[in-house]
């Protein structure tokens, strides 16, 4: 039999069954005409995933929503959702579609946006359906990004900003300094995976995969524990002594939790609107490189799995970073002293006070 439509409430339901499949589900809609409309699309789609088969009427929507259920991100997804519909074929998303989803939803953006916000998404999402055989497998042009420079920190930028931070900043940005971390890896951080003795820690859930166990320097260990470590849980907290939420409720990760505080300090040191906290990581990466010289350790140590992401920070440190970095208490050597062998003049440009 067709299917129907029923009232309950002020809501048209959806109910009877076609093609051996039964349907009762809400249109969530109380005018009539509009009800019917979205009952005859229900019904034609059903006859024609069995007449052709769920591979060929596989819609964006659906794999999309597949794969934000698997662990995905979906923080640009609803844009694009919206934009091809409800039942748009996955199979119809090629290159051509993505360049009109960019004129319609990023017509004044840059490459790195477009890449960022639209084909990165419509690829992963793209990429898990062919891995389920639901698509053949196909590639999706990114748009090419002009050369930037990469802007980090010098040791005297660096040292303004940490005494520009407040109590519950501080050891965020030590550590983020002398670890690499991406914020969200770094505010994850529990006390029980904090290595105090050996100047490590265990992040997990990394945007890379699993967790990994990182190195930091002295400094970065003797502002955390002036700062005040809680006893046990997150080790990082807000100014309500709460920890970081690092997830909103559909599993997405949350960006910006210390946008507001990392932005006072660094207007307060008189540092550009270009710096942000993802700037620390391009300074650790800087600084690693240019006392180590050494790419695969810093591939190792940072995280980057491919040495074109991280063979870009091998061209920007003058010859003397090393001996500042020194001057300010900074020891990235892979396999530093222990503090008590340094010489004098270690750290004689640290200008914060609020280290043991």
């Amino acid at each position: 039999m067709p299917l129907k439509l029923i009232k309950r409430g002020e809501i048209w339901y959806i109910r009877g069954t076609v093609a051996g499949q039964r349907v009762y589900e809400s249109t969530r809609i109380g005018d009539k005409r509009q009800a019917e409309i979205l009952r005859a699309r229900r019904e034609a789609e059903i006859i024609e995933r069995r007449a052709y088969g769920k591979a060929v009427t596989y819609t964006f929507a659906e794999a999309a929503l597949a794969y934000m259920e698997s662990g995905g991100e979906g923080k640009y997804l609803a844009r694009i959702i919206k934009h091809f519909g409800p039942r748009w074929r996955l199979v119809d998303t090629d290159n051509d579609a993505v360049s009109r989803a960019a004129a319609a939803l990023y017509p004044d953006a840059g490459p790195a946006t477009i890449n960022r916000q639209l084909i990165t998404p419509i690829s992963a999402v793209y990429r898990l359906a062919a891995e389920d055989g639901k698509v053949p497998d196909r590639r999706f042009r990114r748009r090419k990004e002009p050369g930037t420079r990469l802007r980090w920190l010098t040791p005297e930028e660096v040292e303004a900003l940490l005494a520009a931070c407040d109590r519950r900043l501080l050891p965020i940005v030590a550590f983020l300094l002398g670890t690499g971390c991406r914020t969200g890896e770094a505010l994850g951080l529990t006390v029980q995976h904090l290595h105090l003795d050996t100047c490590e820690a265990y992040v997990g859930a990394t945007k890379n995969g699993d967790g990994k166990m990182v190195q930091y320097p002295g400094r970065t260990r003797r502002i955390m524990v002036a700062s005040g470590l809680p006893e046990a849980g997150a080790v990082f907290r807000t100014p309500k002594g709460k920890p970081y939420r690092l997830t909103n409720s559909s599993g997405s990760r949350l960006g910006g939790q210390i946008k507001g505080a990392f932005d006072k300090a660094r207007d307060a040191a008189g540092l550009g609107e270009d710096v942000t906290p993802h700037t620390l990581r391009h300074t650790f990466a800087t600084w690693h490189y240019a006392v180590n010289r050494d790419l695969i350790l810093l591939m190792e140590r940072g995280g980057w799995r491919k040495p074109d992401m991280a063979i870009g920070y091998t061209k920007l440190a003058p010859a003397d970073l090393p001996r500042r970095l020194f001057e300010h208490g900074w020891d990235f050597r892979a396999n530093p002293v222990q503090d008590a062998a340094l010489p004098d003049n270690f750290g004689k440009k640290i200008k914060i006070m609020r280290e043991v």
